[in-house]
């Protein structure tokens, strides 16, 4: 089902959620949600305002008390009823998946399975809330320390894995009784908010709870940290935006969940499966065209088998289709804006004007860079040394293991990374050794899974994700005692 087609769609998801009602935005200006791959305009909508900011605060605010205070069963109960709509809508999710943000059918299939895992996981969070008892050393004391909801958590998503990144925050946060505000991001409006918020609403959450407020993050983004209502600022995003959200929220004692960048590399030991490491390379590189704070941006092979390599990974990435993200075999679909093709053609220019060999690729049609390679890149060249957020693959040659490390570990990021050996124990070894939040043994950095951690290193964020960590992030736990006999206080009488 398209957007046209869907009538509740075209008639809501154009306008802010707020008190559990669908309004109009009271911002001043007027914005347009486009189709990356047919530049076509989607739909057009009024961006909220700072008083639409405030009405929605609040509104989670007092909604949040007797939400925290309903039964664990009914808070998990909606969290099912939500999981079940989502199987029920997944074809209509995956359309507008693929037409908002350009996600590929490949990619889509994925996201939608991710984000249900994560609404099923965040399922079981009410009845996974746990306080202690604690001894004491004053006689007749009883510590008790509780867990709770922080009250409102502010959440801020992105548009690269809109539905799935965007829930990461939102599904536990309400699981744990929180109420939660989303500023979903202006390119992709709808799957990171409006359908979250739909959804929601048909799972019967309460009015209230959660709210969506849309708009320019240039205008609006400061006051949406800044507001004294929320206790939590969960973004998805790029370091230089985060440093901004954790310095302003820093000024205003709010606690962040900063999951940013990524400068993941792969390190291919002479010992490697070369044809598995090839496979997994050209996957954990143009999934979703690059644009995954976890792809593979460096391929560090050992020079023993380094033309190897490369030979094979061109002629696999020669191989994957690029093109219309609505056809099933395509892997690699257009860039979110136009000017990210740009900046990326332009430093893979750079790169061949300092030396690089160009391998394959450096050309697009439209959106779409096709699928692009480089070899024989130094790690001084400037092209290694940020996060590309593209189909540009970058392979470099290491002498032995620890050179393969040190060049690995020659980032300020730290996210994700991937390790190839045949020897499993070896690769234990080298992934300790990697600044990394996670690192997988032969398999590529794109890794996600609801119930394990997530989270990054250095300047790919602050914080973990998933499963226990979440309930962490989300909760507080407080000392409350009782002094069951009365108590001597020294010096007094």
């Amino acid at each position: 089902m398209t957007l046209a087609e869907n009538q509740h769609a075209t008639a809501t998801w154009t306008k802010q959620y707020i008190t559990g009602k669908w309004v109009e935005g009271s911002g001043d200006k007027m914005l347009e949600n486009i189709n990356p791959y047919s530049g076509e305009v989607i739909a057009t909508w009024r961006s909220s305002s700072q008083d639409d900011i405030d009405q929605a605060y609040v509104s989670a605010q007092k909604s949040a008390v007797e939400w925290q205070a309903t039964l664990p069963s009914v808070k998990e109960g909606v969290l099912r009823k939500m999981a079940s709509l989502m199987d029920g809508r997944k074809e209509e999710i995956i359309q507008l998946l693929i037409t908002e943000s350009g996600s590929t059918r490949i990619k889509a299939e994925a996201e939608f399975a991710a984000a249900k895992r994560i609404v099923d996981e965040s399922a079981s969070f009410p009845f996974r809330m746990k306080g202690e008892l604690l001894p004491s050393n004053t006689p007749g004391k009883e510590n008790r320390v509780i867990r709770e909801p922080k009250g409102v958590i502010g959440v801020i998503g992105p548009w690269n894995f809109p539905l799935h990144l965007c829930l990461r925050s939102v599904a536990p946060a309400i699981a744990l009784g929180n109420g939660v505000v989303i500023k979903p991001a202006s390119d992709t409006p709808i799957t990171a908010g409006w359908l979250i918020a739909d959804l929601f609403e048909q799972a019967g959450l309460p009015e209230g709870v959660l709210n969506v407020v849309a708009g320019s993050g240039s205008e609006i983004g400061d006051y949406f940290v800044k507001h004294p209502v929320p206790k939590v600022i969960s973004f998805t995003g790029s370091t230089e935006v985060g440093k901004g959200i954790g310095k302003l929220a820093g000024e205003h004692l709010k606690e962040t969940a900063l999951e940013l960048g990524g400068n993941n590399a792969m390190i291919v030991l002479e010992d490697a499966d070369m044809e598995h490491a090839e496979q997994a390379a050209v996957f954990g590189k143009f999934l979703h065209q690059g644009q995954i704070c976890m792809a593979l941006n460096r391929i560090i092979v050992h020079e023993n088998i380094y033309d190897q390599f490369v030979e094979s990974f061109v002629n696999k990435t020669k191989s994957i289709q690029a093109g219309d993200p609505s056809d099933e075999k395509t892997l690699v679909g257009p860039l979110i804006r136009k000017k990210e093709v740009e900046r990326l053609l332009e430093l893979v220019k750079q790169a061949t004007d300092e030396g690089a060999h160009l391998m394959l690729g450096g050309t697009h049609q439209e959106n779409v860079l096709m699928p692009t390679v480089l070899a024989d890149v130094k790690p001084e060249q400037p092209i290694v040394q940020q996060e590309l957020f593209g189909p540009v693959a970058i392979i470099m040659k290491a002498k032995d293991e620890q050179q393969a490390i040190r060049l690995a570990n020659d980032t300020p990021y730290g996210l994700s990374g991937s390790v190839f050996t045949g020897n499993l124990e070896r690769g234990y070894q080298v992934a300790q050794q990697i600044e990394s939040g996670m690192v997988h043994v032969n398999d590529q950095s794109v890794n996600d899974e609801a119930h394990v951690m997530f989270g990054g290193e250095k300047s790919s964020g602050l914080g973990r994700f998933g499963g226990d960590w979440a309930i962490d992030k989300f909760t507080r736990t407080r000392w409350i005692s009782l002094q069951h006999q009365f108590r001597e206080y020294p010096g007094v009488k």
